[in-house]
């Protein structure tokens, strides 16, 4: 799907956060109504009604059912109307799952809400002299993407995706920021997905997910292409930031952005920290998961070598929680084991560190239960039926479903 990058507001100098607010006053809500019979107060959309600039709302060409409103960047209230004999799964900018398998009877009629972070590329311009930039420097794979966009795109999909309206408004929750590699990243294309874009599914309607997790990203080039400023403009007091890189970080033959685990590692990781604490923000570390590599007697080959050690000593040094998503997705891999673990992977298997929907699936649990162990203020947003996970027991890949997104891809994945 190519859109159109919103271009930078010019003139805008307010602070951040406070730029934010002003842009979200400004939009009202917007109701749309998908029916025959449109109902008082909502815009009619025909089927065929395709996204137009100037109205700022449509759906989007080509296959599937994506539907976009023009807002500003910032946090949105998505209300859907599920029609009866309905069968819903629906994802947001780039295949951000919000809600799954959504049943009604013949008769029945649902609500269905959820909060859906948006945002562009720029940054407010440095004052006169100073250093910095004014956007984020995006990658090839990443321009035009719905999550650079000028749109909050909202996806229907599944067996019978039966939604009558749908009302889009500001919302002002705290945000739980995504910090990160290409297996946290929302992958734009099946069968590809990464744990971040499956967490908001998890979440009560009171936060927003904001993933800035990329393809191929250390802490080193996280900074050098302004994304940890972007990052550091919408925060606010109260927020929160899951931090996961390490599977790039160790390369040495990446000169540029290697980081050694027994030392800058480490110093990265605690300014990371600071800068968060800074803004009264709350820090979350995440062990990287390991990659699918077993030996001879059906165990997990650390390949991370002390980068995982390192997440954790900096974590209680700093009294940090630490989610040890290594620990959790070593068990989970073993509980599969070396024939049913590759279907949990990209690319049928072939693939032993990137992730399919099952995979990405089952580590978003793994990771809503660390959440739950340490993190009990951020616990309290979980969604009622968030469920409980045990990674030794995981459910087994024959018998996951998830309503797949229009928008597929067999080139290989950034990063390994």
């Amino acid at each position: 799907m190519q859109l159109a990058r919103r271009s930078v507001l010019a003139g805008l100098l307010l602070a951040p956060a406070t730029a934010a607010a002003a842009l979200e006053a400004q939009m009202t809500a917007r109701r749309f109504d998908f029916t025959a019979k449109p109902r008082e107060g909502f815009t009619p959309v025909a089927a065929d009604r395709l996204y137009d600039a100037a109205t700022g709302y449509g759906f989007e060409p080509g296959e599937g059912r994506s539907f976009s409103v023009a807002v500003p960047e910032g946090d949105w209230r998505v209300t859907l109307e599920v029609e009866g004999g309905a069968d819903l799964t629906v994802k947001a900018e780039s295949r951000r799952l919000m809600a799954e398998q959504i049943r009604t009877r013949a008769k029945e009629r649902r609500e269905v809400t959820f909060v859906v972070n948006t945002r562009d590329a720029s940054l407010p311009p440095p004052p006169k002299n100073a250093p910095g930039g004014t956007g984020v420097i995006l990658n090839p794979r990443e321009k035009g993407t719905s999550n650079w966009d000028d749109r909050l795109t909202v996806e229907f999909c599944g067996p019978a995706p039966k939604v009558a309206r749908m009302t889009v408004e500001a919302a002002s929750v705290p945000r739980v920021f995504l910090l990160g590699d290409s297996t946290v990243t929302d992958q734009p294309f099946e069968p590809a997905a990464g744990w971040g874009q499956m967490l908001p599914r998890f979440f009560a309607p009171t936060v927003s997910v904001a993933s800035h997790a990329e393809s191929g990203e250390t802490m080193k080039s996280f900074l050098m292409e302004h994304r940890l400023d972007k990052v550091l403009s919408q925060t606010r007091a109260g927020d929160f930031a899951l931090i996961q890189f390490g599977h790039n970080d160790q390369k040495e033959n990446w000169p540029q952005t290697y980081v050694a685990a027994d030392s800058t590692y480490r110093d990265y990781l605690r300014a990371y920290v600071g800068e968060f604490r800074r803004r009264k923000a709350t820090p979350v570390l995440v062990t990287s998961m390991h990659r699918r590599r077993f030996d001879g007697e059906g165990r997990i080959i650390n390949t991370h070598g002390d980068y995982p050690a390192a997440v954790l000593a900096v974590g209680a040094e700093l009294g940090v929680p630490v989610i040890d998503l290594a620990a959790m997705s070593k068990v989970f891999y073993e509980a599969l084991g070396p024939v049913q673990s590759p279907k949990a992977f990209a690319d049928g298997g072939k693939d032993i560190t990137h992730h399919d929907n099952y995979g990405a699936y089952e580590l978003a649990r793994c990771i809503v239960e660390g959440i739950k162990a340490g993190v009990p203020q951020l616990a309290g947003h979980l969604a009622a039926d968030a469920g409980s996970f045990d990674p030794g027991k995981p459910t087994p890949p024959d018998s996951f479903v998830m309503a797949p997104s229009a928008a597929r891809s067999n080139a290989a994945l950034r990063g390994n």
